[in-house]
Formats: C-alpha cells, sequence, structure tokens
C-alpha cells in the first residue's frame, strides 16, 4: 500500500538500553509498514553523548526549537556507578533537564487507562493530569559539600550595583549546601501553559506549593499563577471551571479523596514525585504520556519511564523482556499527530489515532506486558513485547 507522507521531519531523539531496543521495534513494525516516516535523527544514548561532551543533547533542544515537534526516547542520567559502567568522562546531567531547560516548557502528563485495571487510590475514576514546571529549581541547582567548619551566605549583586547577603549556615563541621533559581518569565510561561491546558481539555486546575515555609520563593509561583488566573478567569467561569491555591500537603490529601478529573500544577521536583505516584497508582509508569509544551508552539513527547535497565541485562542475555512499550508508542503517536495537525495532515493525524487505538485494543483483548497482566482481574498471562508490538500491527 502506498505509505503516508511526512513532508515535515520531526526531531527523533534515541536512547539507552531496552527502550531504545524497544524504540527500534516500534519504528520497523509499527512506523515504516505505514509511514514514509520523515526524521532528523540525534542519538541521545549515553556512549553517543559521552562522544560529543553532551553536545549532542544541546543540538537535538535546538532542533526541537527549529522543527516544533520532537519525540525522545528515555535516557539514562548516569551516577558515579554509570560513569564506570560506560567509562564516561565525566557525569552528564539529565537529558530531560537540559532540553527542558532550552525549551523553557511545562510537562503534562496523564495516565493511559484501560478496562480492567482499577486504581489503587478507589476513589479515582477520572484521570489526574500532572502539569510539571520543568525549568530550573533543584534540577539547575549549585551545589556544595561543605569540608568543615566556615560560614555559608547567599548574595546578589544587581546591574545597578545593589548588593543583598544573607548569612545561610555557620557551619561547626562539614555539611552540604545549595542554591536554586527561578525566573519570573518562566514562572508565567508556566502559569499560561496550565491555563490554556485546562481550558483546552476542560478541566479543573489546582496549583499547589509551600509558601508558608518559602514564604518569596513560593509566593511568586503562588502570586504569578493567580495573577494569570484572573486574566482567565472569564473564560475560566464561561467553562464553568475552577482554579484554586492550596498548600501542597492539603493538595496531596485532597487528591486522594477526589475522583480525578483535574490538572494538578507543580513545581518541578514536586512534579517530578507526584507523576511517578500517580501513573502507578492508576497502574503502571508504562501507562503515562508526557509530553513538554511551550509557549511558543513547541512540543516534545516521550515515556514518562525510565530505560528499564534490568530487562536490558536479561535482553543482552538472549532473553526476550515483557517491557511495556505502550508509553513509548504514545510517544510517537502524539508527535505524529500533533505533525499532523500543524500540517494540515489529515492522514498522519488519523495514523496517529488507528495506532494507540489498536494499543488498547490489544490490551483489551487480553494481549498485554506482564507489568499489566499482574493487574487485571482474572488470570492473564503476560507476553513479550515483540509478541505484545506483533498485536499491536495485526489491529492497525
Amino acid at each position: 500500500m502506498d505509505r503516508i507522507k511526512m513532508p515535515n521531519p520531526i526531531v527523533e531523539m534515541d536512547g539507552d538500553e531496552m527502550t531504545r531496543v524497544l524504540w527500534q521495534m516500534i519504528k520497523e513494525e509499527l512506523l515504516f509498514p505505514f509511514i514514509d516516516l520523515s526524521t532528523e535523527y540525534f542519538d541521545l544514548g549515553l556512549p553517543s553523548r559521552d562522544a560529543s561532551g553532551d553536545s549532542v543533547t544541546v543540538q537535538a533542544a535546538q532542533a526541537v526549537k527549529r522543527l516544533h515537534v520532537g519525540v525522545k526516547c528515555a535516557t539514562i542520567t548516569p551516577n558515579r556507578a554509570r560513569m564506570e559502567e560506560y567509562h564516561l568522562k565525566r557525569m552528564y546531567r539529565s537529558p530531560n533537564g537540559t532540553i527542558r531547560e532550552i525549551l523553557d516548557g511545562t510537562t503534562f502528563r496523564a495516565p493511559i487507562l484501560i478496562d480492567g485495571i482499577r486504581p489503587a487510590v478507589a476513589s479515582w475514576k477520572k484521570p489526574i493530569t500532572i502539569a510539571r514546571h520543568s525549568s530550573a529549581d533543584q534540577y539547575s541547582a549549585a551545589e556544595y559539600r561543605v569540608p568543615g567548619p566556615g560560614k555559608a551566605t547567599l548574595s546578589f549583586t544587581g546591574e545597578d550595583g545593589e548588593h543583598w547577603e544573607k548569612d545561610v549556615c555557620s557551619f561547626a563541621g562539614s555539611g552540604v549546601i545549595q542554591g536554586m533559581y527561578n525566573r519570573d518569565e518562566s514562572i508565567r510561561n508556566f502559569a499560561r501553559s496550565c491555563f490554556a491546558y485546562a481550558l483546552a481539555t476542560k478541566q479543573d486546575l489546582w496549583f499547589s506549593a509551600k509558601d508558608t515555609i518559602l514564604k518569596a520563593y513560593d509566593g511568586v509561583f503562588r502570586d504569578i499563577m493567580q495573577e494569570t488566573y484572573e486574566e482567565n478567569k472569564k473564560a475560566f467561569d464561561e467553562a464553568g471551571l475552577k482554579y484554586f491555591y492550596t498548600l501542597i500537603d492539603d493538595a496531596v490529601a485532597r487528591a486522594m479523596r477526589s475522583e480525578g478529573g483535574f490538572v494538578w500544577a507543580l513545581k518541578n521536583y514536586d512534579g517530578d514525585v507526584m507523576s511517578d505516584m500517580v501513573s502507578s497508582a492508576f497502574g503502571s509508569l508504562a501507562m503515562m504520556t508526557s509530553v513538554l509544551c511551550t509557549p511558543d508552539g513547541n512540543f516534545e513527547y516521550e515515556a514518562a519511564h525510565g530505560t528499564i535497565t534490568r530487562h536490558y541485562y536479561r535482553y543482552l542475555r538472549g532473553e526476550q523482556p515483557s517491557s511495556n512499550p505502550v508509553a513509548t508508542i504514545f510517544a510517537w503517536s502524539g508527535a505524529l499527530r500533533k505533525r499532523g495537525e500543524l500540517d494540515g495532515n489529515a492522514p498522519l493525524s488519523d495514523f496517529a489515532e488507528r495506532l494507540e487505538k489498536a494499543c488498547l485494543g490489544a490490551i483489551n483483548d487480553g494481549v498485554m506486558t506482564g507489568d499489566l497482566a499482574v493487574l487485571m482481574d482474572g488470570d492473564v498471562k503476560g507476553v513479550s513485547s515483540a509478541d505484545f508490538i506483533a498485536a499491536v500491527r495485526e489491529r492497525i
């Protein structure tokens, strides 16, 4: 048959370990037979990042700004053990952190719901979408391991010469310090993205932080979110939607008692933690969509989970692991749908819909990987990743 044409490419960012294997399987079995796939390829696997001094990650992010749509495979953020395993020149930062810093967007993560799996939280009946501010805070912080007695200070010098300084701690012995930041412009972009997404999906919007403790830092987030709400209040009222701010500990308690169906806006670290909690409670980390959206119209799609290291070692021993590829498939479908929308390419967008329906159809027919099989009611046996992808291809 004639394959669907793609006049404009998307940015393709390859990754590491088992997800890299799944990446190639998805392309060969689910994309190449149906689409004249056009991508600008960047290898963000750890060996490639090491060889380029991590410049390949920066180039990939800049390509997303140029082409407006990207899809990313899961990647390793190295620790000391990984440095030794891969013989790295240095301990590179998270590729996601680098990309998010350059794009300066908001990451929206929502669970993929399927029949037969009941959320661990009994009251949850609708998806909870995590809106994570994906810039700065702890992920761009300056850290220092204090070796012994001394004094730590925090200071700021303005371009006009104004100087501010505050003592942080007088150390009697060793310790650790951290300095983190954020920018009003980035927070305002985050707020606008959250309100636009809530309006587009017709969901209430929550925001939570801890301004009782971080009075200045979290207070700025709270104030900018409130200012943005005032700008969107008329549209929210007309849509019958609500926005409210509460402390993060109160928000957690409210979320656990809710039925879901809202967008939960969170700072960078909070969003990182809560997205894993929400995805696990709804079923599996491999059943979570993730898209980074920027105010200037750029979109980067990825799976919310990691590189599935244990399965990769089994794969290297010749086994066929039962790794769940659904989130990675949905990353591709999301990018293809968005490319189709931006280009007015209806066949491409339609294919993305068919691809997702084929995934869910296979699962609803009882064909699924082991992580889902153990959550299903009744006696269901998990299949290998290859067998699941084959079942999806049949249904396409």
